[in-house]
């Protein structure tokens, strides 16, 4: 197995040189070795002699391990270091570009494994939106860039996989999706509350629904059908796929452009650490979601958002607010409504509903992930004409259901972003991440022509 050895000069090389004799012993066919740092065992200047061609990491140890990876295509990195030359964040970091590229990640007890992607379909340039974890604002970007991709005349058909998912992917055409027919879903025994319906719902571009079950620590599904919806989705000849993850899984499908969907709350550590710079690596551009929640404002925002500035750059990184809107004109109305947020960011939506599309809200409960609870809501609510309800969760089995057999209407909800610090347009934004997606596209088939 055609190995590259990272090491360091905290280990006197005889000792490395044996550690290296030994993986070659187990089957490792050490090709070269990269110098990670640690100097104490090492004369000044001093490229050890471990048996094998020595590179130093010259104090970039992720670029140099890149370079390396490109240069000599191992098959596996073996990390014959230790701490603290890579201690536990340092390992990740590693483990990251390892894993970015393709490559496993071993060492001594441990064994990191690149996350299957199938290929992307030729001559379709695929786009994936993934976060780091659940609620973070996904559906809302893949929203978006479904809603600037068809605006650009790109014909964007989006793929979203979920723990609610159905047993085969199922093909939700543009503007089939309403109230009648997800109550239908709901009767037939079927999960009414997918993402892809809520991307159908809200975008009017065609969207195919696929399941996912686990996750792995670098955003591996353990079992999928995406793959299947994938197929479905290139046979129509899209102009551009949007894949949306699930949870802080990714689409097992390799894609040509990332949009990374990081919420305000989110721990640095998150992003730093763990297997954080994976994601990272994947992604060409950062959207901070829920700018408004109490995250962004404190030290842990200002570490978050400078982190993701040094990772991809100022120019890839956006914050924003999910605000938000009706999908009909409800002004004047008596209404309730139902939503996933916190109890606080819940309060900001309620004021936002009435501010801004002249509403009265005279009721609302933050448990539509919570069916019991939800339910007593409902029955304790004042009385109203018009339901307001995202389409998650308990959405139409608890909360539609509940407003139909009253005779109320309902009217569902969309999250959608704005930009709330700087002047950057989230709609340029998102349309160069799609143009990027197409340039690398047209890239790979003229590779596969050749």
């Amino acid at each position: 197995m055609r190995t590259l050895a990272l090491i360091d000069g905290e280990h006197y090389p005889p000792v490395t040189r044996w550690a290296i004799e030994l993986a070659r012993s187990r089957g490792h066919d050490v090709v070269a070795a990269l110098l990670m740092g640690g100097f104490e065992k090492l004369a000044a200047g001093e490229i050890p002699d471990v048996g094998v061609p020595v590179r130093s990491s010259g104090g970039d140890r992720a670029g140099a391990l890149a370079a390396a990876i490109d240069d000599l295509r191992p098959a596996v990195v073996l990390d014959l270091s230790d701490e603290p030359v890579l201690g536990y964040r340092e390992r990740m970091e590693v483990a990251g570009v390892a894993l970015a590229r393709g490559v496993p990640y071993v060492g001594a007890d441990f064994r990191f494994d690149p996350p299957p992607a199938a290929p992307a379909p030729i001559g379709v340039p695929t786009l994936s939106v993934f976060g780091t974890g659940k609620r973070t604002g996904k559906t809302a970007i893949s929203g978006e860039v479904a809603r600037t991709a068809a605006r650009r005349g790109l014909t964007p058909i989006v793929v979203a996989m979920g723990r609610g998912g159905p047993v085969e992917p199922q093909v939700a055409e543009a503007g089939s999706v309403d109230l009648d027919a997800l109550i239908a879903l709901v009767r037939a025994g079927e999960h009414a509350a997918s993402d892809y319906l809520e991307d159908a719902l809200t975008t009017g571009v065609t969207t195919i629904g696929a399941r996912r079950a686990g996750g792995g620590l670098a955003g591996a599904p353990f079992a999928s059908n995406v793959e299947a919806a994938v197929a479905l989705a290139a046979a129509r000849d899209p102009g551009l796929l949007v894949l949306e993850g699930s949870g802080a899984s990714l689409p097992p499908i390799a894609w040509d452009a990332g949009i990374l969907v990081v919420p305000a709350t989110c721990p640095p550590e998150y992003l730093r650490g763990y297997l954080g710079p994976y994601r990272l690596l994947r992604a060409d551009l950062a959207v901070v979601t829920m700018a408004n929640s109490p995250g962004l404002g404190s030290d842990n925002g200002a570490q978050l958002l400078a982190h993701l500035q040094r990772s991809l750059g100022d120019a890839w990184v956006v914050v924003t607010d999910l605000q938000p809107t009706p999908l009909a004109d409800v002004g004047g109305r008596r209404a309730f409504f139902a939503t996933t947020a916190p109890i606080g960011v819940a309060e900001r939506q309620v004021d936002h509903l009435e501010a801004t599309h002249g509403v009265e809200i005279v009721g609302w409960s933050a448990r539509l992930a919570d069916r019991g609870g939800l339910a007593t809501d409902l029955d304790n609510a004042e009385v109203y004409e018009v339901l307001l309800t995202e389409l998650k969760a308990a959405a139409v089995d608890v909360a539609c259901a509940h407003a139909v057999s009253r005779g109320l209407d309902v009217v569902f909800v969309d999250n959608r972003a704005a930009v709330v610090d700087g002047d950057e347009d989230l709609g340029a934004l998102l349309s160069r991440a799609q143009d990027l997606a197409v340039a690398r596209a047209g890239d790979r088939t003229a590779q596969g022509d050749r």
